[in-house]
């Protein structure tokens, strides 16, 4: 779990840092280019349906499903998942991202198909999708059925950093980027939780 989680946030950190390098062309702009022209449409039909889902999930409705957890975990007096549930969204998604949005000052792609902030590295919407998928796996899902949770939520943090690249609003290392710096946070989070975590499932509910 730590390896993991020290592995993403220094691939997350090591982009960064390149990119913050030469902001307007970083090494790799040459590959995000082509991915983006990759990416050029036609942005309709089933896709663009698709990609106009995720990015409402990552922004207005991705509120749901952490509230949802919350309320849930509380109802069940399960205080450590709450603790580390608000502690690795408070720290571990807000500070991370923004504060690497803060020092990578990075221009978007031209011309997104939505409204975005400013500041394209890192995608927060990879980093949310990367954080929520470690979050409910590690609060929610039972030892028994997490490894096709993984592979679920994989496939979900990967579909999140397609769409941001298809609507344009994100290169694609800066979806890499994110979704290495959230899952990391999750991860790290987990693995500072994870004897206190532990006990707590041990302990007979009514």
């Amino acid at each position: 779990m730590l390896p993991c989680s020290v592995f993403f946030l220094l691939l997350a950190a090591l982009l960064a840092f390149t990119v913050t390098a030469n902001a307007a062309r970083p090494p790799f702009q040459g590959l995000d280019e082509r991915w983006l022209v990759w990416m050029g449409g036609p942005h309709q039909g089933v896709y663009a349906a698709a990609a106009a889902f995720l990015n409402w999930f990552g922004g207005p409705l991705g509120v749901v499903v952490p509230v949802g957890m919350l309320i849930f975990l509380i109802v069940r007096k399960r205080w450590w998942s709450v603790s580390c549930l608000l502690a690795t969204y408070l720290v571990g998604n807000m500070a991370v991202v923004l504060l690497l949005k803060h020092l990578v000052d990075r221009p978007r792609p031209a011309n997104p198909l939505v409204r975005v902030d400013h500041g394209s590295f890192p995608s927060g919407h990879a980093a949310g999708a990367a954080l929520l998928v470690v979050l409910v796996g590690a609060l929610v899902i039972p030892v028994a059925r997490r490894r096709a949770w993984w592979i679920a939520g994989a496939l979900f943090t990967l579909a999140m950093m397609w769409s941001r690249t298809w609507l344009h609003a994100h290169w694609l290392s800066d979806t890499v980027a994110g979704a290495a710096a959230g899952g990391g946070a999750g991860l790290l989070f987990w693995w500072l939780f994870r004897h206190r975590l532990a006990r707590e499932g041990t302990v007979p509910r009514r």
